[in-house]
């Protein structure tokens, strides 16, 4: 008999706690499984269970990261414009309703449904900023098709919004209202007037980036979240490291590059565990929407890694990051050129050197 090395005995007992939660959430739900029996239906001890997941939330929300299928890009040009592609984000995202006849807790598993999961404040609010986070990237997805490449933000949360209810709806009132009338309706979404504008009142408040000359050793290629690939750290561009209580200043780099920047969002936690997974999970999923939609390389300029072990935070020169974390750096031929920290840090490094940049 060949003998598994501790590693390999380590990535067997996780697999069988992950199986037998499935099975746990799916019969019982989030609210009325226990550990337990998790750990009987197992065949492994509570403490088995335990030095694999700190606890239930955490091992449901492995369950529902494990869930993500990959998702098939687009094949062929994008949609011609912001209704086309809208329709065809709404119509993916809905696959995921429960259908009739699935069981209540199976039908959370297959909506992915977080109720009752996040019900503390720090919960709360990180939900709140992974929300900010996801309207963004759908909206910058969306501005390339439209004229003038106008701020579809507004519209984005309007649409997720949206579909958050019929999912909301799906769970509470099974079979309550058409998913085919909730796509056309974000199909027509896009025909509104919004008056979306991007001014955040900080901005001209914000400390210039500090010019420096220091070296830039990028850790081991951690995965793009939005493509699936190597982030590709080496590239010149900004490096924004962001906790999860600040994730909507994402949108305070891209607003700032300048044409030819890459721009990676590092998101830190000091809770991996939990509040890390469910980063994982929320972003994981908008992402295999977008491709579905925009294909392979949905946002081209743009770069999401999830910094589980805070490796590019450090490599990047910023200690001790967390969930309030607000930090960048500019990187140019291999070399960390500017950094800043605070409010406004990524907009700054964003907008470093560059004397025609004027603030809004």
């Amino acid at each position: 008999m060949v003998r598994l090395t501790r590693a390999q005995q380590q990535e067997r007992t996780r697999a069988a706690v992950l199986a037998a939660a499935r099975e746990e959430f799916a019969e019982r739900g989030y609210a009325e499984a226990k550990v337990d029996r998790i750990a009987e239906r197992a065949e492994l001890t509570r403490g088995a269970v335990y030095s694999n997941f700190p606890g239930k939330r955490a091992l449901y929300l492995a369950v529902l990261v494990d869930s993500l299928g990959p998702a098939e890009p687009a094949e062929g040009p994008p949609p011609p414009g912001v209704a086309e592609a809208l329709g065809t984000f709404a119509r993916g995202w809905l696959e995921r309703l429960p259908l009739t006849g699935d069981t209540p807790a199976g039908g959370k598993l297959q909506l992915r449904s977080l109720a009752g999961v996040f019900d503390d404040e720090p919960g709360r609010g990180a939900l709140a900023q992974i929300a900010a986070l996801e309207a963004r990237l759908l909206a910058f997805a969306l501005e390339p098709c439209a004229p003038r490449h106008a701020r579809r933000v507004r519209l984005a949360e309007l649409v997720l919004t949206l579909l958050s209810g019929a999912a909301h709806l799906a769970d509470t009132a099974p079979g309550f209202g058409d998913p085919f009338d909730v796509a056309h309706a974000c199909r027509h979404l896009a025909a509104l007037d919004l008056a979306d504008t991007w001014a955040p009142p900080h901005l001209p408040f914000v400390a210039p980036a500090r010019p420096v000359q220091e070296s830039w050793e990028p850790p081991a290629e951690p995965l793009d979240e939005l493509t699936g690939r190597p982030a590709g750290l080496d590239a010149d561009g900004v490096i924004a490291v962001l906790g999860t209580s600040r994730l909507e200043a994402a949108e305070e780099a891209v607003r700032a590059a300048r044409p030819g920047d890459r721009i990676t969002i590092a998101v830190v936690t000091g809770d991996p565990a939990e509040t890390g997974r469910l980063v994982r999970l929320r972003l994981g999923d908008v992402a295999g929407g977008l491709r579905r939609v925009f294909g392979a390389d949905p946002l081209p300029g743009l770069r999401l890694v999830i910094d589980e072990h805070a490796a590019v935070a450090a490599a990047a020169g910023v200690p001790d990051a967390g969930d309030a974390t607000e930090a960048a750096v500019r990187v140019r031929a291999g070399k960390i050129v500017a950094r800043a920290g605070g409010r406004g840090a990524a907009h700054a490094a964003a907008s470093a050197g560059d004397p025609t940049t004027t603030r809004p």
